[in-house]
């Protein structure tokens, strides 16, 4: 039977940059992705933001690890020659007697300890969005945007570089506890089409999961089931090349306080195309990515608040993607969903101390990616030491 140090489970964005830290502190390191290509999932079906940390609780995960990430990413990226850009983002109050809202917002953000945070009037909202209808916003400058695709494959390749073994059509099959090792069931070589898979056994001293969406049924494999996925779809449209000059940057809306997302913004990505959404809906499925599609319509609906010019002719649909909520939608049809903020779960197992569960890992997972990665060394080296 092959032998590890570690096995990482989850080949997206959060767990390349786990195996890029921990390939620095260990050997036999081994990722571990189901998928054809890494950071197929969440990981880059999203909108690419580099997140400040102004929305989420004082002192939660979700709080200090976007405000260190933040940081971190936006000097890995320089680093390492990943396409993005420190743009700032506007967020606005669209009606007069919101801007105690955006007060509050600021507070909160500074107590997080997000630098630089700036009231500015319409005057300041027209000189940096000229086509942008707001009475006041909050300018939050250490927001910026990044190619999530190049950053999943920049973490992979340095972590490969440093000794990490990166396997992907590598899917899970069983977990199973003993004498302090676990031991992992991988089907090797697994695909659509019909194509065979070979089952092998991997003993491993640790294994961390960064499962993503099935990062609930993974912990479940060891009898873990203290946390469930909801998955909630988040659909995007796109505004046509020719329309795109009226979005310079990042502009949000104020967030609903009960909400499942920040709302539908508006991004210039850095190819320069400019993203409308992502709307927020529960759907049953951890896969269901295109069923039953929103129209342009509502994305035209939802942002023409802030982009009065914006009209329906101007978009088009553009990709969806998922993010693993841990709170459950309400039951009773036609309501709003539960909603509400819950932070990452980073810890380990409560009776398989040799695994480690990262659990609920959303927005603003891409920014945290590498401080979720410092998180989780001295977790791995408790095990390990």
């Amino acid at each position: 039977m092959e032998r590890a140090n570690i096995i990482i489970i989850g080949g997206g964005v959060v767990g390349c940059a786990v195996a890029y830290e921990l390939a620095s502190r260990w050997t036999d390191v081994f990722l571990l992705e189901r998928a054809p290509k890494l950071g197929m999932g969440s990981s880059t079906r999203n909108s690419g933001v580099i997140h400040s940390g102004i929305y989420y609780e004082h002192d939660s995960l979700k709080a200090r690890l976007c405000v260190e990430g933040n940081r971190l990413t936006h000097e890995f990226c320089a680093a390492h020659g990943v396409p993005h850009r420190n743009t700032g983002k506007l967020v606005i109050a669209s009606h007069v007697g919101e801007e105690h809202t955006l007060q509050e917002l600021e507070t909160h953000g500074r107590r997080n300890g997000v630098e630089g945070l700036e009231m500015i009037d319409r005057g300041g909202i027209r000189a940096r969005e000229p086509h942008i209808e707001a009475v006041a916003a909050l300018w939050v400058p250490s927001t910026g945007i990044v190619a999530a695709e190049d950053l999943v494959k920049a973490y992979a390749r340095l972590a490969a570089a440093r000794g990490a073994h990166i396997l992907t059509h590598a899917r899970v099959a069983s977990l199973a506890s003993s004498n302090a090792v676990i031991e992992v069931g991988v089907e090797i070589g697994a695909s659509g089409g019909g194509r065979a898979a070979n089952l092998e056994s991997i003993e491993a001293r640790c294994i961390v999961n960064c499962a993503g969406l099935y990062a609930d049924d993974v912990a479940a494999m060891l009898g873990f089931t203290r946390y469930r996925i909801y998955p909630v779809r988040g659909e995007y449209a796109e505004l046509i090349p020719s329309r795109s000059s009226l979005v310079r940057g990042l502009v949000y809306p104020l967030p609903h306080p009960q909400g499942m997302s920040l709302g539908v913004h508006l991004t210039r990505t850095v190819w320069n195309t400019v993203l409308v959404g992502p709307t927020a809906r529960y759907v049953d499925e951890k896969d269901d990515y295109e069923s039953d599609r929103l129209p342009v319509e509502e994305f035209a609906r939802s942002a023409k608040a802030m982009l009065p010019e914006l009209q329906t002719e101007d978009l088009r649909l553009s990709y969806s993607g998922l993010r693993a909520k841990l709170v459950p939608p309400r039951d009773a049809v036609g309501t709003e969903p539960a909603g509400g903020p819950a932070d990452f779960v980073i810890m380990p197992d409560p009776n398989v101390p040799e695994a480690i569960h990262l659990i609920g890992i959303e927005s603003p997972g891409l920014t945290s990616a590498l401080a979720i990665a410092r998180h989780v060394a001295p977790l791995v080296a408790e095990v390990l030491n």
